[in-house]
């Protein structure tokens, strides 16, 4: 069988993803990929980006020797599995995304990088400052923060994917959003599952964009089908 890679999205980490992962019994390997700068993956001395975070995964398949595989994708995981799906389609046999927010311009870049100002966190949302401190150490979580803000804002100015680019992948894909999600919009799912040649589209009911708050259940019967 097909073995089967899983990203987190920004500013997750690999266990986020370790309630769905315990549920693909289904005979084949599962692989869980935390990227740069995430969870107790350290930073390196370059920016974050989505074509090294592609760079990496590709890195990572082959340490595993893994050939081929399917991707699941969660929020900017799921970006990353597009992006390789653009690029290294040999490396790619189905492309599942959640929640993934596929149109960028700059609007929508500083629209997101308010919501990523270290300092204003810290002081209206402790708990939350904490708990990424938690989640990223021993990285310092201000700068996860900062070099993912500076990602987004360079992601409005010139989106990796551009919507001609998905008319070109060929990967079979299943593009899924939650109908609570507040974070991604139906426009923008519908306009990029009708560019892509080869995909379906659901939308889970009840479900908003925050993974710890999606159906592990229900995520993994889709990805079994």
């Amino acid at each position: 069988m097909t073995d089967l890679v899983l990203l987190h999205g920004a500013l997750g980490d690999a266990t986020q993803l370790a309630p769905l992962a315990t549920r693909l019994d289904d005979g084949r390997r599962v692989v869980v990929i935390e990227l740069e700068g995430h969870g107790a993956t350290p930073l390196r001395d370059r920016p974050l980006r989505i074509e090294s975070f592609a760079d990496d995964v590709i890195a990572h398949l082959d340490r595993q020797g893994i050939g081929r595989a399917d991707i699941f994708g969660y929020s900017m995981g799921g970006y990353v599995a597009m992006y390789l799906a653009k690029d290294y389609p040999q490396l790619v046999d189905r492309i599942i995304t959640l929640g993934t927010k596929f149109h960028w311009d700059e609007a929508t870049g500083a629209r997101e990088i308010k919501m990523l100002n270290p300092a204003a966190i810290a002081a209206k949302v402790p708990v939350f400052a904490a708990a990424l401190e938690a989640l990223h150490a021993p990285n310092d979580w201000k700068e996860v923060l900062q070099r993912t803000a500076d990602m987004m804002e360079g992601m409005g100015r010139d989106n990796p994917l551009k919507p001609a680019d998905y008319a070109a992948i060929k990967t079979t894909c299943l593009i899924m959003l939650g109908d609570r999600d507040k974070m991604v919009t139906f426009e923008e799912t519908i306009a990029t599952y009708k560019q892509l040649p080869n995909a379906q589209m659901a939308v889970l009911p009840g479900t908003p964009h925050i993974i710890d708050q999606v159906d592990p259940s229900l995520i993994a019967y889709l990805l079994k089908k």
